[in-house]
């Protein structure tokens, strides 16, 4: 019988959590368990085990940054709606690492898998950045794996303290948003 108070959602937001403040690659059951004041085995009457509920994080994760993306750019076009998504993304990352961790290669088990939703969510909010660029339906999906791989890339590297050279951070962060709002711009539909 489930401990009374704990359930799957409580489970998976502690695990959070921690994944935040310890790392995702330090994440166990052991640590979850102590977390919540229960032994480890009565974790696995609420997830089938470590896999799933870094599933259930990733789920959790990707639907808070869809959220937030939405939230960010709501009534923004171009350039306004771009910096608003790097913006947050970028605070997302910071604010969350472990979280965002386990949404990168994940893929969803299935059709049915909240997964798939949440990950559409987030695709969605930045696939609607590029709608005020008038750019070639035919370039959408390249520019939108180039915008996710450039705000991917600068947010994870500076969660991991990767930038090492003495310009300062933020103006980097400008100057490449700038960057590719100018591309985008100048990259139209015939």
């Amino acid at each position: 019988m489930p401990r009374a108070g704990l359930d799957p959602a409580i489970v998976t937001a502690a695990a959070a959590a921690l994944a935040d403040e310890v790392g995702l690659a330090h994440l166990n059951m052991s640590l979850v368990a102590e977390r919540l004041g229960v032994r480890g085995p009565s974790l696995y009457k609420h997830v089938d085990g470590l896999t799933d509920l870094i599933h259930r994080i990733a789920i959790l994760a990707a639907t808070e940054l869809g959220d937030e993306l939405r939230e960010a750019m709501q009534g923004r076009a171009g350039g306004e709606a771009l910096t608003a998504a790097a913006e947050t993304i970028r605070a997302y990352v910071k604010r969350r690492p472990g979280r965002y961790a386990a949404t990168v290669g994940i893929r969803p088990t299935g059709p049915d898998d909240p997964l798939t939703g949440a990950l559409e969510r987030t695709l969605a909010s930045l696939a609607a950045v590029l709608h005020g660029y008038r750019l070639d339906p035919r370039d959408r999906i390249h520019a939108l794996r180039m915008l996710r791989s450039i705000l991917h890339g600068f947010a994870t590297l500076e969660a991991s303290d990767g930038f090492q050279m003495s310009t300062d951070v933020d103006e980097s962060f400008s100057w490449m948003v700038d960057f590719v709002d100018r591309g985008l711009r100048t990259s139209t539909a015939p």
